[in-house]
């Protein structure tokens, strides 16, 4: 019997250190992953311009947002819409933001400043990206880096862009890992699409450094105006 126990403990320490050594590898081999977040972290930074939209479900609560982002021109467009089919909840919210300034749109179409206001300015945001810092738009490539198991997945398309897939694991979620998914630009290292498992959440990535329209307040235009010396 003690010869058995011995042999047990043997493949028990085996298994062990199998488990370890997989571990690691995950860490040290993971198909390159770390390189290629680098080179999307290093990507980010040359970003001036782009669209971001994301669905959230928690529970019965429901979230849509988009986000539409003009660094040279200082300026945001943000969309928020939340219902919860438990309490009847249904709010939305539609702002510009332009350097320090906030304006919310009605329903009837007017713009006014609103009482409370996304708490970042679009230099905020903009100077995270050319940082490289993590920002609360875009996958938090930095911290994945520096904190997450990254492994590669498969091939796919993505607003019309082919992205390979990676699966991030790190600490985050309640229950204590988070699982997410990020796509990166084959050509460009750009993000495309994460999704986050304990979130339920998937966000999307588009019109990179291309020209970004949409509605602003006669004030902001006048000023932008002014600023590119456009009539």
């Amino acid at each position: 019997m003690s010869g058995e126990r011995y042999w047990i403990w043997v493949v028990v320490r085996l298994a062990v250190g199998v488990v370890i050594v997989g571990w690691a590898a995950s860490y040290l081999f993971t198909g390159g992953g770390e390189k290629e977040f680098q080179k999307t972290l290093d990507a980010m930074k040359q970003v001036h311009s782009f669209r971001a939209s994301e669905t959230a479900t928690a529970g019965t609560r429901h979230k849509e947002m988009l986000w539409e982002v003009d660094c040279p021109r200082d300026l945001y467009h943000y969309q928020w819409h939340e219902t919860d089919s438990a309490t009847g909840m249904d709010i939305s919210r539609d702002e510009v933001h332009y350097a320090t300034d906030a304006y919310a749109r009605g329903n009837d179409g007017s713009w006014s400043k609103p009482r409370y206001a996304h708490e970042h300015p679009p230099a905020w945001f903009c100077g995270a990206l050319a940082q490289g810092n993590d920002n609360t738009l875009m996958p938090r490539i930095a911290t994945m880096i520096q904190r997450g198991i990254i492994q590669k997945g498969d091939k796919k398309t993505v607003n019309n862009v082919r992205c390979q897939e990676w699966l991030v694991t790190m600490k985050g979620a309640p229950s204590g890992l988070e699982h997410d998914t990020v796509c990166l630009g084959l050509e460009d290292h750009l993000p495309y699409e994460l999704t986050v498992d304990w979130l339920q959440l998937r966000s999307s990535f588009s019109d990179y450094n291309a020209p970004i329209t949409f509605d602003v307040p006669d004030a902001v235009t006048q000023q932008t105006s002014a600023l590119t010396g456009s009539n």
